[in-house]
């Protein structure tokens, strides 16, 4: 653990202080001995992370995003970021305890350049993005692989993709190319990176360094995932395109593009979360940004500084002792006193509460700091599970532990006291 590169951590946030906060508590339980973590955000957010920050005596280096430009605010970020190693996560996700310290490992070895891990999804065990290439046009391609690390050696015309929520670099070369193009104000920015940084190096998918992304309401989503706008798409496809693409793909490209968002919407229709009405007015920003996009300005990409202040440590993160906690659903009060304690106490603490039914399996991050997976004895956590199976309470309790111990400190076999 000790040799692992230095890693800063920038966290970009808009107008999202609730998800903001989680993050942060999360990435305080990590366990690289030498993180550091910057947080570029809106005025009202930033404030309270001074406070949050203070009060728990940790330390952190806070700049102004004073607009909503995400490949703008991760160069102010990176402007900041003094880590052999520069991670990014959205303020919507959370990362597992061992993400930082998985995703750097390969940066050891010096042709290593960028790396990417798994995101799970909103259900915290299906995965929502694990490994993909993108070509010229910003089309992605699925990329299946088998356990552990690998590396790949990518081109200008199809790389693996760095998703954007879960993805490290090599800070001295993504200064180099000159960092994230401020054309991409939000959307393809990690691929239009991924061409980029193609000839400069491997990227490794890292499938353990992993992240649980909640899709937080924004101003271009709400909550349930509905777009309400696909301008930003429209315009960053088309920046893609000019970027790196020859004239002769756009026709396709496009036509694959307005197809596709759509299908998207009528699917939102069917399901009763647009209007039919609203199929319309919400393509039409999908055009509007295609024009937006034709007419932006892409001025040439230069080096940035390779100045940042002095590496500023993140007090507490490091290897912590786990703690499993488990019940039944009628336990639950009891359950979380006994978890808040354990936070409290220092350990990675981890909840299960099976009810004697069938419900799916959910797990997630509290807020109160510690993980917890909730959900039927009988019930399915994984997709390719049966509805039904019977269980017992030990045998699930360390079915289920075993399944989070790759990823964090579960002791073993699992304390079922609480």
């Amino acid at each position: 653990m000790t040799d692992l590169p230095t890693i800063s951590v920038i966290v970009v946030s808009w107008q999202r202080p609730t998800a903001l906060r989680r993050c942060l508590l999360a990435l305080g339980q990590q366990d690289h001995p030498q993180l550091e973590l910057i947080i570029v955000a809106d005025a009202a957010a930033l404030e309270q992370t001074r406070q949050d920050l203070a009060a728990a005596r940790r330390v952190g280096k806070l700049a102004l995003n004073a607009a909503p430009n995400i490949s703008v605010a991760r160069n102010i970020g990176l402007a900041l970021a003094a880590g052999t190693v520069v991670a990014f996560i959205d303020d919507d996700a959370v990362p597992e305890p061992s993400w930082a310290s998985r995703l750097c490992a390969p940066f050891a070895a010096a042709e290593v350049v960028a790396a990417t891990g798994y995101t799970r999804g909103r259900n915290g065990l299906s995965f929502q993005w694990t490994a993909a290439e993108v070509d010229q046009t910003g089309q992605d391609h699925p990329l299946p692989l088998s356990a552990g690390v690998s590396l790949h050696r990518g081109t200008a015309l199809r790389a693996v993709k760095p998703v954007g929520t879960n993805c490290a670099f090599r800070g001295a070369v993504l200064r180099a190319i000159g960092g994230f193009d401020p054309a991409y104000r939000f959307y393809l920015e990690d691929a239009d990176i991924a061409l980029r940084l193609a000839g400069h190096g491997l990227t490794a998918v890292v499938p353990a360094a992993q992240v649980h992304h909640g899709f937080a309401a924004s101003a271009r989503r709400r909550a349930d995932r509905v777009p309400l706008s696909l301008h930003e798409i429209g315009a960053s496809s088309m920046v893609f395109l000019r970027r790196h693409a020859a004239p002769g793909l756009w026709p396709d490209a496009l036509a694959r593009l307005r197809a596709e968002q759509r299908a998207r919407v009528l699917r939102h229709m069917v399901d009763g979360r647009i209007e039919p009405g609203g199929v319309g007015p919400l393509l039409a920003t999908l055009e509007a940004g295609l024009s937006d996009g034709a007419g932006r300005v892409l001025d040439p990409l230069v080096a940035l500084d390779t100045a940042p202040p002095a590496f500023l440590a993140l007090p507490g993160t490091g290897p912590r002792p786990g703690r499993v906690i488990a019940g039944r659903i009628w336990q639950r009060a009891r359950l979380i006193k006994a978890a808040q304690a354990a936070v409290q106490a220092g350990h990675l603490t981890t909840v299960f509460r099976f009810s004697p039914t069938i419900l799916r399996h959910r797990h997630g991050f509290h807020t109160d700091g510690y993980w917890e997976q909730w959900g039927g004895l009988f019930g399915a956590a994984d997709r390719a599970e049966p509805v039904f199976r019977l269980w017992s309470f030990p045998a699930r309790l360390r079915r289920e532990a075993a399944r989070w111990a790759e990823l964090r400190p579960i002791p073993a076999p699992p304390d079922q006291k609480t």
